[in-house]
This record gives structure tokens, C-alpha cells and sequence, in this order.
């Protein structure tokens, strides 16, 4: 005769386990950082994309297992992280593109040799 897993049965008024609408959130705004991180515009669904996963996971800790999307929060917050360096990226390279523009430009009005 079998025995049964005592950890494995679930109480019957347990919930059933349900993902977490949050981590979806968390994943799409992952993913339009990353998207758009090179044109700055990444910034902003970066830093709600991390906002939101620490009430995630808060959510999901005290939801004791019933709420999945752990996969989906770390996905997210990868792809929002990768966003923000995108968009720092940018920020160097127009900088950079800016400073040799103005090296190579002539740096203001000529006057002839004459003048003081």
C-alpha cells in the first residue's frame, strides 16, 4: 500500500496558486526600458519597473506561495537595469559626440590679425 506525502497534499481551503499581475507589470516595463533605454526614454518605466518589484516581492512573500512570478520580477528588473545603462550609454555619446563637435568647430568670431 502507498503511503502519502504529507507536504505534498494541499489543505482544501487553501487558494489556489495565482501569478502576480504585478510581475507581469514588472516584466512589461522591463521590457519598454530596454526597448527604449538608448533614447532616454527608458528612464521612466525603469524606475517604475523597480519600484514595482519591491511591492512584488513583498506581496508575494506574504502571500506565502499562493502567488507565482518570481521569473518574471528577476526578468524585469534584469531588463530595467539594462534600460538605465542604455540610457546612461546615450548620455556619454552625446556628450562625447558634443565635445568633439565643438573641438572641431571654429571656437568663436575671427578677427583679423590687426586687432586686439
Amino acid at each position: 500500500m502507498g503511503s502519502i506525502d504529507v507536504a505534498t497534499v494541499r489543505h482544501p481551503l487553501d487558494p489556489d496558486p495565482v501569478p502576480s499581475s504585478k510581475a507581469v507589470a514588472v516584466l512589461a516595463l522591463g521590457i519598454v526600458a530596454a526597448v527604449t533605454g538608448f533614447f532616454l526614454g527608458g528612464l521612466i518605466p525603469a524606475a517604475l519597473a523597480l519600484l514595482l518589484a519591491r511591492d512584488a516581492r513583498r506581496e508575494m512573500s506574504a502571500a506565502k506561495g499562493f502567488l507565482t512570478g518570481g521569473r518574471r520580477i528577476r526578468i524585469g528588473v534584469a531588463l530595467a537595469w539594462v534600460g538605465i545603462v542604455l540610457a546612461a550609454t546615450a548620455v556619454v555619446v552625446a556628450a562625447i559626440v558634443g565635445l568633439l563637435h565643438m573641438a572641431g568647430s571654429s571656437g568663436g568670431t575671427n578677427y583679423a590679425p590687426n586687432v586686439n
